[in-house]
This record gives structure tokens, sequence and C-alpha cells, in this order.
């Protein structure tokens, strides 16, 4: 069995901190995040790995390199002059595919779900594909999805959260939404369902027209830890509850210049912080020099001259932004 870890998004809601590498490759906690799906599927017996590029590719090969860092083999399809999309992928990369039922994995997530306990219950189902869905408990912001009978029924808007009216009203049972993990198990005949050379979408494009023909994707309703890193307040904050130890990381090649105070952060690489500097909830990114006294608090800092290449901020950044009002982020210019 093969599996396939989609990497070709642009990151525009992780902005700026993706300016110079696509949302996959960015470092979490010392490894970037697309080997910690890598590692994640090997650990199933999952070593054949495909990864799709478009955006920024070479971040994300030299981020993964031929994944024995990682406890796989791992081949690449580059998507270019366009993105296909997450089913148009799927049909360039056939030719790794086509053979037997394969598993596909978001770049972005990190997760310890039994992959192998969803292709079981996938080969129970005799269904051309299974999405693996986990139960929202925090009815965070993702697409319900509604089940009947251990299949898809609909998708439905995103969550939104219960009221205290709600909570506290005892007679009335509120159901937890389902949402999509973004791991699924397929059939190789659904690759016969995507249209050639053209940006199409797994859900939109393929699995809801099926539904609607009368055919079977299953639902697989799993267990276990699962988070998605899609936007820069969280980015930090599931950085935060994963640190083994203490409230800051650091990245290779930072330098304290005299006594700093630092609290839920995270630095990357070759950091400088100067004297007295103040930081908390703040992410530095790569080569930046904090100076002497500096006071920063939920903000994402880059190095200015990075940004001033870039043609236009991406509007997803902006309203993303404007809408969390809990980090923004703060050029440096050296």
């Amino acid at each position: 069995m093969k599996a396939m870890i989609l990497a070709a998004g642009f990151g525009t809601r992780l902005f700026p901190l993706t300016i110079d590498r696509t949302k996959p490759a960015i470092p979490f906690l010392g490894k970037p995040l697309v080997g910690y799906v890598a590692e994640y599927i090997a650990k199933f017996g999952i070593t054949d790995i495909v990864v799709n590029l478009h955006h920024q590719p070479q971040s994300v090969i030299d981020a993964l390199g031929d994944g024995s860092n990682f406890g796989c083999n791992i081949e690449y399809t580059v998507e270019q002059p366009k993105i296909l999309g997450t089913s148009g992928a799927l049909d360039f990369a056939r030719t790794h595919l086509e053979n037997d039922t394969f598993v596909i994995v978001n770049g972005k997530i990190i997760s310890d779900i039994d992959i192998a306990e969803a292709v079981l219950a996938h080969k129970k189902s005799g269904a051309i594909a299974t999405m693996v869905l986990k139960e929202n408990h925090k009815r965070e912001k993702f697409t319900v999805v509604h089940t009947k009978d251990g299949a898809i029924d609909y998708f439905g808007p995103h969550a939104t959260p219960v009221t205290e009216a709600e909570l506290r009203d005892t007679e009335r049972e509120i159901p937890i939404p389902l949402m999509f993990t973004g791991i699924h198990v397929l059939e190789p005949a659904i690759l016969d369902m995507i249209p050639k050379g053209v940006y199409s979408d797994t859900v939109t494009d393929i699995y809801i027209p099926y539904i609607k023909n009368g055919g079977k994707i299953a639902a697989h309703v799993a267990e276990g830890s699962w988070f998605e890193l899609s936007t820069i307040p969280r980015y930090l904050d599931i950085s935060l509850a994963m640190m083994k130890s203490g409230d800051v990381h650091f990245g290779r090649n930072c330098v304290m210049a005299g006594a700093v105070s630092l609290k839920d952060s995270v630095i990357w690489d070759d950091v400088t912080i100067g004297d007295g500097a103040t930081l908390y909830r703040t992410i530095i990114a790569d080569g930046v020099t904090i100076e002497p006294g500096a006071n920063f608090e939920n903000v994402a800092i880059v190095r200015a001259d990075m940004v001033r290449g870039c043609s236009e901020i991406p509007r997803k950044h902006c309203e993303d932004t404007l809408r969390a009002r809990i980090i923004s982020f703060h050029l440096i210019n050296r």
C-alpha cells in the first residue's frame, strides 16, 4: 500500500511565515511539519509515499529529501504551471497510486489517529473511498459532515459554538458535530472519476456528485489527537500545547545577548535577541535580530526585506488576522 501527502498549497493564511516556503515545510518544534506527517504514515508500515508539490516546491524537497530521515521512501510530483487541487493531484500521480488501495493525508496536520484501523474499516465497507472523521468537541470552524448508516450523507455549513443558554438547557441534547480530518482511504477506481488536467476538489467535485448519484463514500469516525496548523494563531497555540517542556521553543543557532524575558513563544533558526527584550506569545522567523529592550506581544516577526519583495500581501491572511484579533505580524529590518 502507498500513501500520498498533499503539500501543494500556498499557505496564505500563515503568511508571512510562508513567504519563503510552503505551509508543510514550516518548522514545527524542531522538524518540518510535513516530516511529522511522513513519520506518522510510516509508523503504520506504509513506507512508499508520494508528495505533490506546486508552490515553492523546493522547500518541501529540502525538508523531506528522499524520506530516509523519516522512515520512508518519498517520490514527488510537481504540478506546473498550475495547481490541480486535491483530486486533480491524484490523477497527476496516477502511476504511483493505480495498483492498490491507497491513503491520502493532508500535509498540514499533526495526528495519532490509527490509519491501520481506518484501512480495515474501509476494506469492510466495500466503498470506493472512506473519509476519516472525528468529533469536533470544541465546535471549531470546520465543515460539519453528516453520516447515515456508516456512510457520508451530506456536508453542512461550518460548526458554530454552543451558547451558554444552550448548555443550560438540560432538556435539549446537543449533538457533537463530525469533521473531516484530511485523512482518507481510496480505491484506485476513484482515479477514473477525476477530470484530466484541470483543477478539481475531492469533496466538491468527486464525492458529492458520486453520493448524489447513489454511490457510497464510507465514514470512519476515529479517536485520537488531531491538530490542523493552517493559521498563525493555530500554529502558535498548537506549538505551545505540544511542547514537552517549558513554554519557549528555540531553533538552531539562537543567541541571547543578555537578560531577556520570554514566554509562550516559538523561535526559529539563527535568531538573536538583544539584552532586556521582552517577548510574549511571539513567533520569530529565521534570521531575525531583536533589538535590546524591544517589547513584543502577539506577533509573528519576520525580516522586512523578505516581505518587501512581495507584490502583495495575501488577502486571506488579512481577513483571518482581522477576524481572529489574536496575532499579527511585524517586520524587522535585520
